[in-house]
């Protein structure tokens, strides 16, 4: 059994309900699985430290105090009924290479940090990635005062964890002396299974938009009324739901009505209001405002021929992250030279990746999952998988090793093993 699947089970055993899977940010399971994950990091040789918004981290030092950092990570927060591997696998894989390189003696040229972030579920509190935002100085003062579903707040949460709200701004690595992010993730859908392949090299993170539509019409007895006569919400509302789907096709983007809800609600009288959101994603942001403006055209025409109001609230944006083009080609390499086909594809899901793209250059590896199944019980990640992973890791850590020693007019690595050392799969 791979030990990486070995402590992905581990820390799923780790959980505030008994019906499943369950540590969200700062709770009591989520502190208990920062212990054992920072157990983890100790065996592999790793100075650790929890920073003051609750990120886990460790560090395999450099023999140069001021050399620079590469970060590798992901998050250790779960939804509610979660699977074993979204997140904690990256944090997981991560531990592992660290391990891999302190076992064979190899001291890199650059500090390699490890992080487990906090939040990134954004479930508990109505925020939005938390740890990587305290790390990348976007931290508000005000987002202490935010409260959970219990009334408890952010401030009392991280207070209950030890920690001091007064110093989360120590948490940011904005002027440390970064060379990169690069995250491990499952897969999250279907695309490498149905293509057979263990590994896919991510090109970019989906950027986002989300509206709430509200269309308000008339309500009136469903059998009076004459269907010419009628100003009824939901068919207005059902012609922007198919108006995304067509729209989402034809410009290659994702895009998602998942909630609907509808007043007065009876079985016999026309909806007078009907509200709904929308979920748009793409990789390239002009595609995606000009799909949003072409949605929004087309349900304002629809409401005016049907004698319906339509409201637009577009209450969240996120931009595309791209994956660094160096990083890119070297993940590509590193897949290559495990003699795999490299599949390059995007991420569809936001990841802390996309908020350490803010500070540094950052790319991301995908791994398999069965079925393309994520946010449920059955996610699952095979062990031949996530071992391949760790393998692609090793091959990019020791290019990027090389990369740095060049550019110090230098050659092979600190360890006193020859200048070829290999750091790859075991």
């Amino acid at each position: 059994m791979s030990r990486i699947i070995d402590r992905c089970e581990a820390l799923a055993q780790i959980s505030d309900s008994s019906a499943g899977i369950s540590r969200l940010y700062l709770s009591p399971a989520y502190r208990e699985g920062l212990r054992l994950v920072e157990q983890w990091m100790q065996e592999a040789g790793m100075s650790t430290w929890v920073d003051a918004a609750g990120n886990q981290w460790g560090r395999l030092t450099a023999r140069a105090h001021d050399a620079p950092v590469l970060i590798l990570g992901s998050h250790l927060d779960t939804i509610p009924n979660a699977g074993k591997f979204d997140g904690i696998l990256g944090v997981v894989s991560a531990i592992e290479a660290a391990a891999r390189l302190h076992a064979a003696g190899k001291v890199l040229p650059f500090h390699l940090d490890v992080v487990g972030f906090g939040d990134e579920e954004s479930v508990r509190f109505p925020s939005s990635m938390l740890g990587a935002r305290a790390v990348c100085g976007q931290w508000q003062p005000e987002w202490l005062a935010l409260a959970d579903a219990d009334g408890v707040t952010v401030r009392e949460a991280l207070l209950s964890c030890g920690l001091d709200p007064s110093k989360i701004g120590d948490a940011s690595r904005v002027n440390d002396r970064l060379l990169g992010y690069w995250e491990v993730h499952m897969e999250q859908g279907p695309v490498l299974e149905q293509e057979s392949l263990p590994v896919g090299v991510v090109s970019a993170i989906a950027g986002a938009c989300r509206s709430r539509i509200r269309f308000t019409g008339e309500a009136g007895h469903a059998g009076t009324v004459p269907m010419n006569l009628r100003h009824d919400a939901l068919a207005a509302a059902a012609e922007l739901a198919l108006s995304v789907e067509r729209s989402a096709i034809a410009e290659g983007v994702v895009g998602t009505v998942g909630q609907f809800s509808v007043r007065p609600g009876a079985v016999n009288v026309i909806p007078a209001t009907a509200e709904c959101s929308l979920d748009l994603r793409s990789i390239d942001d002009g595609v995606l405002a000009r799909v949003l403006t072409e949605i929004q055209a087309t349900s304002m025409a629809s409401g005016a021929r049907r004698g319906v109001a339509v409201d637009w609230d577009v209450y969240h944006r996120a931009e595309a992250r791209h994956c660094a083009p160096r990083f890119l080609a070297l993940f590509e390499h590193a897949v290559a030279t495990r003699g795999l086909p490299v599949r390059v594809l995007p991420s569809g899901a936001g990841h802390d990746a996309m908020l350490m793209a803010n500070i540094t250059d950052m790319a991301m590896l995908f791994v398999r999952c069965t079925g393309g199944i994520s946010h449920h019980p059955d996610e699952f990640v095979s062990a031949h998988d996530a071992e391949i992973a760790v393998d692609i890791l090793m091959i990019a850590l020791e290019k990027q090793a090389q990369s740095v020693l060049s550019a110090h007019s230098s050659s092979g690595l600190e360890s006193g093993a020859p200048a070829q050392a290999n750091l790859g799969a075991s």
